[in-house]
């Protein structure tokens, strides 16, 4: 078992492996205690020496052993060639994918879902997902070219949001039937927009954020309501996505 779970966290590092499984690598003691306090399925998780020299190591080896996990000692070296972090804590598990389907993301008010329209850096994306998660968002849609949330660089980010935020993939068609159906508003974050203080939301809205140079591509904004903007100083260019997102996910939540 050991050598097979060190092999597959190593195919795991590679976005198509991660696809063709439907797994991905949780790296660090609080990542891994997030997935499971959240009920994420493990299949394995591939621990180091120094894991056990902590009350929180021992404790979360505690908590692991208690739902059968399976455990491979490794050497520290082993260990890390297999995370993509610096210092994985003495710790990296194999874990599912969380996913779920379009249908059953739906807005309440005051409280959007969030569409990723082509975010590609990992880390705006994790980020992105724990802010809409912490902002009450109820889940979040994610479009082509944006980066795989499963990616361990997204998923530390996101710092177990991506355990609890319902995350689906889905293409233009897809969106533009889902918002047809559930009788969804949909907003596109732009420069060239209506300031978001403005705008009155409905009960049932989604917010697209685009890609971090070229926005929202043009067939999503074909789809869409009103375009929004976030006010800036004079002499700024533009926020960080996550940070924006943060913003409108606040504004919307505001009595107006």
């Amino acid at each position: 078992m050991g050598s097979r779970l060190a092999s597959l966290a190593r195919n795991l590092q590679q976005r198509k492996g991660r696809s063709r499984r439907g797994l991905t690598l949780a790296e660090g003691v609080r990542l891994v205690e997030e997935a499971v306090v959240a009920g994420v399925a493990i299949r394995g998780v591939l621990i180091d020496e120094s894991l056990g020299n902590t009350t929180r190591g021992r404790d979360l080896l505690r908590r692991l052993a208690a739902r059968a996990v399976p455990i491979d000692r490794v050497p520290a070296t082993t260990l890390a060639e297999l995370a993509a972090t610096e210092s994985p804590q003495g710790v990296v598990a194999v874990i599912e994918q969380p996913r779920s389907e379009l249908s059953k993301i739906i807005p309440i008010a005051r409280h959007p879902v969030v569409v990723l329209d082509g975010v590609q850096d990992p880390g705006n994306v994790g980020t992105l997902l724990r802010t809409a998660f912490a902002l009450g968002s109820p889940g979040a849609v994610l479009l082509k070219g944006t980066a795989d949330p499963a990616n361990p660089k997204a998923l530390r980010a996101a710092a177990g949001a991506s355990f609890r935020l319902p995350l689906a993939a889905a293409s233009d068609e897809q969106l533009a039937g889902w918002l047809k159906r559930n009788g969804i508003v949909l907003w596109v974050s732009g420069a060239a927009g209506t300031p978001v203080r403005r705008l009155a939301a409905p009960d049932r809205l989604a917010v697209v954020l685009g890609n971090e140079g070229a926005g929202v591509r043009p067939a999503v904004a074909a789809l869409s309501h009103d375009r929004v903007a976030i006010p800036l100083s004079r002499g700024a260019e533009s926020l960080n996505v996550a940070v924006a997102a943060g913003i409108i996910l606040h504004e919307v939540q505001r009595e107006h």
